[in-house]
C-alpha cells in the first residue's frame, strides 16, 4: 500500500481522567459501539451523516486544558503538506523529510543508511511512522452490506478481531480503487486502513457508495483523523512490544493480562494501558499483527493525545540496540522483497485483483455468488479459457534482473525481436539478496517462473528471469504453523 473535502475535528489535545471506567467506555464507544450518538466520553471523531452524505465532525465536550504540544495534520481543503503527530520526533532523530502522500515523512535517519536500516529491520526491529495512512471506523446494521458490495472479501466469514487484505473495486470494470486492510471489531463494527495518497479518491468513493445503499442511515462512518499509527517490524518486535505492554500495565478489555504469543498474523486486539512517566492513560490502543515488510510485526493505532508519549516509551523501553526508527526508503525495499504492492505503481484503477496477483482475496463464497462491484469481469478472469472464462490478459510477476537495477517504467521484452510484453512497476537492488529485483506486468503466458525475458535499462537490454514472490521468505507468526516464523 502507498498514499474530501470535509469538516475538521478539533486539534486540541484532550487529557482525560485516569479511570479504568473511562478507558473501558472509550474503547467500547469508539471501537465497538454501533450507536451513531456521541456520548460525554466520545473522542473527537467524524461520522457519516445521512442528511448530507459526508463525514462530519462530532466535537467532544470542552476538553481539559493540556500542555502537551501536538503537530496535528493541517486542513485537507488545501494542498499544504501535512505532518503526523511524530514530526518533531523525526527531526530529533535526524530524519530526512520528504513529501509523501500529502505528508512530510522521513525517508531515512542520520544513524543508518537506507540499506543498513533495511538490514536492521530484518535482523532486529524497526519502528515506522505510518500515521499518514487513513484510519476509518465503519459500523451499523448496513456496514457489512456496504463492504460486501465494494470489496470481493467474504465479510460474513471474517471473525471478530481478525483482519484481511482487500480492495475497493470500481463498478463494472472491477478495477482497484485502493487496497486496504479490513478488521472486524464486532458484529457490525469494522476498522479500515486505506492509503494516504488515495485519500480524496477513497473518501469520495465511499461517500457515493454509502449514499447508494437502500438505507444509508444504517452506516456510521468515522474518519479517525489525528489518531497515530506506527508499525513495529522485525524479529524482535514481539518481545519488545510484550515488555512494553507489561511495563505499561496493559490489559485487554476484560482487564486481563495477555501474552502476544497467542495473537497470530491477521488478528488484532485492544489493550488498555498507562504510558509510564506520563499522564497519558489509561487509554486504549488497537494492536494488529501484520505489516508491510514480510517480517513478524504489529501495527498499532493510538489515540491522538497519546501517540507521541507511547512512541517515545516504546523506543526507550526497547533501547537503541534493539529498536530504531526507519523511513520510507527501507520500507520500500522491504515491501518489494516481500512481494507486496504499492498502490499507484503496482496497482491502479485499471488493474483488477486477478491481474494484480491478488486472486486469493476473492473468497470462495464470493466466487459462487458474486454480488460485488466488477464481479462479472473478475469471475470471468478467474475461470480459465477452457472452462468458459477469459483468464487475465496480463499478470503481475517478480523479476531478477542482471546488471543495472530496473526501475518503474522499464520495458519488459521477449523473443529475439524484442517484442514488448510488459512493464516494470517497481524495482531496486535487494539488500538481503544482493541482486536486482523488480515487479511488473507481463502478457499472460509469459508469467511462469523461470521464463527468461529482457528488461530494457538505460537503453540496453538486460537479462531478466520471472521469479516467484516473495523474493525473501516471510516470517509471519501463524497459528496454522503453530509457531513463528512460519
Amino acid at each position: 500500500m502507498q498514499r474530501l473535502s470535509v469538516v475538521h475535528v478539533l486539534k486540541t489535545s484532550v487529557r482525560l481522567p485516569k479511570s479504568p471506567l473511562w478507558a473501558r467506555a472509550l474503547s467500547s464507544n469508539i471501537w465497538t459501539s454501533t450507536s451513531s450518538q456521541p456520548t460525554s466520553l466520545s473522542p473527537q471523531r467524524r461520522i457519516f451523516s445521512a442528511a448530507n452524505r459526508t463525514p462530519k465532525a462530532i466535537l467532544p465536550p470542552q476538553p481539559i486544558q493540556s500542555s502537551q504540544h501536538r503537530h496535528a495534520s493541517t486542513g485537507h481543503e488545501n494542498n499544504a503538506i501535512k505532518r503526523t503527530a511524530l514530526y518533531d520526533m523525526h527531526l530529533q532523530h535526524g530524519g530526512k523529510m520528504v513529501p509523501f502522500g500529502g505528508f512530510s515523512m522521513p525517508v531515512q535517519y542520520s544513524d543508518l543508511s537506507v540499506g543498513d536500516s533495511h538490514k536492521w529491520t530484518r535482523e532486529k526491529a524497526s519502528l515506522f511512522d505510518v500515521g499518514h495512512m487513513v484510519q476509518h471506523r465503519l459500523s451499523g446494521p448496513a456496514a457489512s452490506l456496504l463492504l460486501e458490495k465494494v470489496t470481493p472479501s467474504s465479510i460474513t466469514a471474517l471473525e471478530d478481531y481478525h483482519s484481511t487484505l482487500s480492495c475497493l473495486l470500481h463498478p463494472g470494470t472491477g478495477g482497484i480503487v485502493d487496497d486496504m486492510v479490513i478488521s472486524r471489531l464486532g458484529p457490525d463494527t469494522f476498522y479500515l486502513v486505506t492509503n494516504a495518497a488515495c485519500r480524496d479518491k477513497d473518501l469520495a468513493y465511499l461517500k457515493e457508495q454509502i449514499a447508494n445503499l437502500p438505507n444509508p442511515e444504517h452506516v456510521d462512518w468515522q474518519i479517525l483523523d489525528d489518531w497515530g499509527l506506527v508499525a513495529l517490524q522485525g524479529p524482535l518486535s514481539a518481545p519488545i512490544l510484550q515488555d512494553a505492554l507489561v511495563g505499561a500495565e496493559a490489559t485487554d478489555l476484560e482487564q486481563r493480562e495477555f501474552d502476544l504469543q497467542m495473537l497470530y498474523f491477521g488478528q488484532c486486539k485492544h489493550f488498555i494501558l498507562n504510558v509510564p512517566s506520563s499522564d497519558c492513560g489509561p487509554a486504549p490502543i488497537l494492536v494488529s499483527r501484520g505489516g508491510y515488510t514480510g517480517e513478524d510485526g504489529f501495527e498499532i493505532s493510538i489515540p491522538p493525545f497519546m501517540t507521541q508519549a507511547f512512541t517515545e516509551y516504546l523506543l526507550k523501553s526497547a533501547g537503541p540496540d534493539k529498536l530504531r526508527f526507519a523511513g520510507l526508503g527501507a520500507r520500500d525495499s522491504l515491501r518489494l522483497e516481500a512481494g507486496m504492492c504499492l498502490y499507484g505503481h503496482d496497482l491502479n484503477d485499471e488493474t483488477t485483483p486477478v491481474e494484480g496477483g491478488l486472486s486469493w482475496i476473492v473468497h470462495k463464497d464470493r466466487r459462487v455468488g458474486g454480488g460485488f462491484h466488477g464481479d462479472e469481469v473478475i469471475l470471468r478472469q478467474l475461470r480459465p479459457v477452457k472452462d468458459g472464462g477469459t483468464g487475465p490478459a496480463k499478470r503481475r510477476v517478480g523479476l531478477i534482473v542482471e546488471g543495472a537495477p530496473a526501475r518503474e517504467g522499464a520495458q519488459i521484452v521477449g523473443g529475439e525481436n524484442g517484442e514488448e510484453i510488459g512493464t516494470v512497476t517497481s524495482g531496486c537492488p535487494s539488500p538481503t539478496l544482493g541482486k536486482n529485483i523488480a515487479m511488473g506486468y507481463v502478457k499472460s503466458g509469459m508469467h511462469k517462473a523461470g521464463t527468461e525475458v529482457g528488461v530494457v535499462v538505460r537503453g540496453k537490454r538486460r537479462k531478466g528471469v520471472i521469479t516467484k514472490m516473495p523474493f525473501v521468505k516471510s516470517h509471519y507468526w501463524k497459528q496454522a504453523a503453530g509457531t513463528a516464523p512460519g
